[in-house]
């Protein structure tokens, strides 16, 4: 008995392939972009100077932030004039923000990682401190 030959079968699964691999390829793209843009450590480093609040706030995710004020002057927009360096940042574990809450006033130098985007469960700034390096 012959077999016969059915194009349009041949087609359909061609197709099917070639729309799975797609997809996949698209959701690779996604992951990278949302791993980039959320999750990849843009810059580190550490900031000093004096504690000026550290707060837990928010409506729905309750997020520790924090302010520094930095010695020394600058314009934070052109044309405005002097002002003093802020450093507006959130932090990231409990520990952290016992240790900042019960010493505001005094000088830190906090260790900070800085992300392209915001998270709300991580915080309302892209910069995460992460570590007290040292407080006077």
């Amino acid at each position: 008995m012959a077999t016969t030959y059915d194009a349009t079968n041949k087609k359909s699964g061609t197709f099917k392939k070639v729309l799975g691999w797609i997809i996949v390829v698209l959701l690779l793209c996604a992951g990278g972009y949302v791993y980039y843009r959320y999750y990849f450590v843009f810059g580190e480093g550490v900031k000093s100077g004096y504690l000026n609040y550290a707060v837990k706030k928010g409506n729905v995710f309750k997020t520790y932030e924090g302010k520094l004020i930095q010695e020394g002057f600058g314009s934070s927009k052109v044309g405005t004039g002097i002002s003093s360096n802020e450093f507006e940042f959130s932090i990231v574990s409990d520990s952290i923000f016992n240790v900042l809450e019960v010493n505001s006033g005094k000088y830190f130098d906090l260790h900070y990682k800085e992300y392209h985007g915001i998270l709300p469960w991580r915080g309302n700034t892209r910069y995460v401190v992460d570590k007290v390096v040292n407080m006077k």
